[in-house]
């Protein structure tokens, strides 16, 4: 039996639905939920659903290195903390920059310096701090390049990687993405072994298409089997688009991942 518990993200299935009745959808499957940006949302009612959240996003504008966006940040972080709270959700999620509803840098990065390595490690200090204080983890989110998310800073596994383990505090992880990693780095296998307990969380889809684990090129079966012999506890989040129908689309994922 699996250590590691299961949820989906809302944003992504189940589209044909409003909103609050996808969460109650994917709770109702017995999955927790994840969703993304909270200030377009019924916070209310997505309480009232009874869902077990198991993170959102963790700040709404901002960056982690020039300094009036860091301020926005931070500012940000402390109102999802708040949102985060009413939600009983434990995980918090952050990237490498700011990102428009397409998923694109505010502010694209070409080459990423030495002082900027620096600012990063320093902002996310005083997130972790904000988490510890209100007992919550943010996670910081790898991305891939070449697809999705051009021109992000500190986009790779192994660029989260270095950020958590210079911060070192148990209110900063990974949210560690295979969908991303794999396209961006690969050796999934070899990737998760490395990141051990710096990992907060496992964020999953197929490659390509960012569909269900078993549309793709992805062993998920053998990333299961890997997860389950290194002990790893945390959340296993689909956040992929449902090929096909979404109730079969998740119990698709939930078969991959049954050890």
């Amino acid at each position: 039996m699996a250590s590691y518990q299961l949820s989906v993200c809302a944003e992504m299935v189940f589209l044909d639905l409003p909103f609050v009745e996808r969460v109650e959808r994917i709770h109702e499957m017995g999955f927790g939920v994840e969703i993304w940006g909270w200030a377009n949302k019924d916070i209310d009612a997505l309480a009232a659903t009874g869902a077990r959240f198991t993170s959102m996003t963790g700040y709404l504008t901002g960056n982690l290195t020039d300094d009036d966006e860091i301020q926005q940040l931070l500012a940000s972080a402390e109102a999802s903390l708040a949102v985060a709270q009413r939600l009983n959700c434990p995980g918090l999620n952050l990237h490498g920059t700011g990102l428009d509803d397409k998923g694109l840098p505010v502010k694209p990065v070409e080459v990423v310096t030495g002082a900027m390595w620096l600012k990063a490690v320093e902002t996310l200090r005083k997130v972790a701090q904000l988490g510890e204080r209100a007992g919550r983890v943010f996670t910081l989110e790898n991305l891939n390049l070449p697809v999705d998310h051009p021109g992000t800073p500190f986009a790779l596994a192994a660029d989260t990687l270095a950020l958590v383990e210079a911060v070192n505090s148990p209110a900063l992880k990974m949210n560690l993405d295979l969908y991303h990693a794999q396209i961006g780095e690969g050796n999934l296998i070899e990737l998760i072994r490395r990141c051990g307990p710096a990992i907060g969380e496992i964020q999953v889809a197929d490659v390509p298409g960012r569909q269900q684990p078993g549309t793709g090129e992805i062993n998920y079966r053998a990333i299961a089997r890997t997860l389950h012999e290194v002990g790893y506890r945390g959340t296993v989040a689909m956040e992929g688009w449902a090929k096909g129908d979404s109730t079969e689309a998740l119990q698709q994922f939930r078969d991959h991942f049954t050890v």
